[in-house]
């Protein structure tokens, strides 16, 4: 049998937009990536990849991403606990979509349902469940493409809302399908997930800037 064909920079750059290449791990060659490489370099490097095609695409965060991640995952632990409305994981949270696809949302929250009908997942390194909201923050090194791409795999394959975070716009754009959405724009109060109807929360407790710069002054 003939090694599958690497694909070439031209076909990757087709495939993920206009994202830096640097992204894209060569070894082992692109197209020929498996689970278990996902898995292997995690415990070795702990360095995030995402599992598309055959290609493994790094996940990656800055700073002020990592602390809106937190923050979210913050609100939604504390909503979705008390009620015990199912999971809430973080940003190194690996999941398997469908068979040869992963996907490390930066928050995603898997309902009791879901997480109850997967026999054995909490033994599950990636873990085999479709989450039911996703949250992504975005980064510069994300492409228009790419995220396109990510919204329609992720309403394909069962995600209920997603939510896209731009830190520097200062906006929650809330997908409720790849043709639906509205953008909440800071300091506005956040309600309108479909999801979590009494879900409510003020963007200034997401991008806190402004709140640090002013407790410092008041101080």
């Amino acid at each position: 049998m003939n090694a599958p064909e690497m694909p070439t920079f031209v076909e990757m750059q087709n495939r993920f937009g206009a994202m830096p290449i640097s992204r894209i791990r060569l070894v082992p060659p692109p197209g020929t990536a498996t689970e278990a490489d996902v898995v292997a370099i995690h415990d070795a490097d702990r360095r995030l990849f995402e599992l598309v095609d055959g290609i493994l695409v790094e996940k990656t965060m800055g700073s002020k991403e990592s602390e809106i991640a937190v923050c979210l995952s913050r609100i939604l632990l504390n909503y979705v606990l008390p009620r015990r409305l199912g999971k809430v994981l973080g940003a190194d949270g690996m999941l398997r979509l469908n068979t040869g696809l992963i996907r490390i949302p930066d928050v995603s929250v898997i309902s009791i349902q879901r997480y109850q009908a997967v026999a054995g997942i909490q033994d599950q390194r990636v873990w085999s469940v479709v989450p039911n909201l996703v949250v992504e923050v975005l980064s510069e090194s994300n492409s228009q493409k790419e995220m396109q791409d990510k919204l329609a795999e992720y309403f394909r394959f069962g995600v209920e809302e997603v939510w896209y975070v731009s830190p520097s716009l200062k906006t929650i754009c809330v997908y409720y399908s790849t043709e639906e959405s509205i953008v909440i724009e800071s300091p506005a109060v956040f309600n309108k997930s479909r999801l979590f109807l009494d879900l409510v929360f003020s963007l200034d407790d997401v991008f806190l800037d402004d709140v640090c710069i002013e407790s410092q002054r008041d101080g």
